[in-house]
């Protein structure tokens, strides 16, 4: 079940945590989509707060939310770039897409398998989709203070066989968000003391979210050529491989006379 949007709104625009939350997947974004110029980049679930960094640059950035969740205008004060849409049918062409970002979208869908699908559709020729899911060994799954306590979480041999699945390869993986999910004033200089370690390598397990890249799998067809066979063939060229039938006469038979 998806959050409503007044709530996932809330959290990542008026709270410390979630602008704490904000940097830190933002951060790990950055890095791996350093150049999108001249490149359509969109956003499913709650994905605005992650897009930003792309109006810039990008040739076009659509945020896609689902009806379920709802939607809002975004960004604020500017031309808006967000669209209220049903999730296994999005308005937009097939291979349309070149950067996708999941948020809030995949773990909190009724259709897991139906939006896998139509994800897989809207992606263009060298595509690339970031799923960002609760990572089920983290600390943040299990609490329901912030939007990643609700809906499904995954481990990373979960998500990447449910993408195997329909069809996606997987390229690169990540671990993040270290921060402690609390509000308190506490927690949150804890969480921002957390965020400035790297313990990616010492401990993924505590990792409050799974960031998977991947791109569909396109394979080639198995027959070449028509289906149809040619039952009679053009015989034009025959008489050239074809000894003459009778001989032909001319010089040698005058010559048999003399």
């Amino acid at each position: 079940m998806h959050l409503d949007v007044v709530k996932l709104r809330a959290f990542y625009y008026r709270t410390k945590l979630g602008r704490i939350v904000q940097r830190a997947l933002r951060e790990e974004i950055t890095k791996l989509w350093p150049d999108v110029k001249g490149q359509t980049v969109a956003g499913f679930g709650f994905a605005a707060p992650m897009l930003r960094p792309f109006l810039k640059t990008a040739r076009r950035v659509i945020c896609f939310m689902p009806g379920p969740q709802g939607v809002m205008a975004w960004p604020e004060g500017k031309d808006n770039h967000s669209v209220l849409t049903s999730e296994t049918m999005w308005p937009v062409a097939t291979g349309h897409i070149d950067r996708l970002i999941v948020l809030h979208g995949l773990e909190t869908s009724a259709n897991s398998d139906a939006l896998l699908d139509e994800i897989w559709r809207v992606l263009g020729p060298g595509g690339r989709v970031l799923f960002i899911v609760p990572n089920r060994s983290g600390l943040w799954a299990r609490r329901d203070a912030t939007p990643f306590g609700y809906g499904r979480p995954y481990s990373l041999m979960q998500l990447e066989a449910q993408l195997q699945k329909h069809q996606f390869l997987t390229e690169r993986h990540i671990a993040a968000l270290y921060a402690i999910p609390s509000h308190r004033p506490l927690g949150l200089r804890i969480a921002q003391m957390l965020e400035g370690f790297s313990l990616k390598i010492a401990m993924p397990f505590a990792a409050g979210v799974v960031m998977v890249e991947a791109t569909k799998q396109v394979y080639a067809p198995t027959h070449s050529g028509l289906g149809a066979k040619v039952r009679r063939p053009l015989e034009a060229l025959g008489g050239i491989a074809k000894p003459a039938s009778k001989p032909v006469s001319g010089r040698s038979s005058r010559k048999s006379k003399i």
